[in-house]
């Protein structure tokens, strides 16, 4: 089944860029919407700026030191 949605002429054109030959305008979609598990190592190094992953460490500290635990009773 066949639908129609409104883009934007951007979106319109940034989907063009993606498409490659033989491709519709679906596949692009499809393509991008894939949700692909991925293991945690494909993920190490990509994150090279040092001083982003600084401020990521203290940060995730600085939460971790201000969250309260709480007892649960089940």
């Amino acid at each position: 089944m066949t639908k129609v949605i409104s883009l934007s002429d951007d979106a319109y054109a940034e989907l063009g860029k993606l498409k490659k030959e033989g491709d519709s305008f679906s596949d692009v979609v499809l393509e991008l919407t894939k949700k692909e598990k991925k293991p945690l190592s494909y993920f190490f190094g990509k994150w090279s700026d040092k001083e982003s992953l600084d401020w990521l460490e203290k940060s995730i500290e600085k939460t971790r030191k201000e969250t309260k635990m709480r007892d649960v009773e089940f």
